[in-house]
């Protein structure tokens, strides 16, 4: 089994004004077409062929094949970050509502710190939501294409913070960028989701 580039679940042009037809061109065709083009090659003749992507992930991190594990760490992320987009955002569903309140305190301090997490992160890298191990929401935020997984934290929703996913957008300001992917982009319902899906294995 070789991993393929997933086909984005929206038009190039429908994120627009927040995110344009030309980042998501060079974004996905080009970056995550290389993570997956490199992964491929990467994982020949290391007898984890045929795992699950995760699992990929977690002992490629484990038996430090950091190549491998850049790769295919990213691959991972960004199918998740096209999937936590959507040209219709909407209404926070109210288990995750509720939820994400009783963690933070309102939505809005949620969001606020979600940016600012995603702002802190020097270089490179992610801004993340995680359920952890002792069943709290937690924002976080993580290098290059490291991700939560490695720790054992289900992740619910991540914002790729490196120039590339809004140099072309936005220059150099990553907080309007954020501000613009936490309040304008997200996929509540997919969020919504994969946090009762997480629920349910705890």
């Amino acid at each position: 089994m070789t991993f393929t580039l997933p086909a984005l679940p929206y038009a190039y042009d429908s994120l627009a004004p927040y995110m344009s037809a030309e980042t998501l061109e060079f974004h996905h065709d080009k970056h995550h077409n290389a993570y997956v083009t490199n992964g491929n090659k990467l994982l020949q003749d290391t007898n984890l062929e045929g795992k699950p992507l995760e699992e990929i992930v977690k002992l490629s991190w484990e038996r430090g094949l950091t190549a491998l594990f850049n790769n295919v760490a990213q691959h991972w992320n960004h199918k998740e970050f096209w999937t936590w987009m959507t040209p219709r955002s909407t209404a926070i569903p109210s288990n995750l509502h509720n939820a994400l309140v009783e963690n933070f305190g309102s939505i809005e301090t949620f969001k606020q710190e979600f940016i600012n997490t995603g702002v802190a992160q020097f270089g490179s890298g992610w801004v993340w939501l995680t359920l952890n191990k002792h069943n709290k929401l937690v924002i976080t935020r993580t290098a290059n294409g490291e991700n939560p997984l490695i720790d054992g934290d289900e992740v619910l929703l991540g914002c790729d913070v490196w120039e590339h996913a809004y140099y072309i957008d936005y220059r150099n300001a990553r907080p309007k960028y954020l501000h613009a992917f936490i309040h304008s982009l997200v996929n509540w319902e997919y969020v919504s989701d994969r946090f009762e899906n997480t629920r349910k294995k705890h």
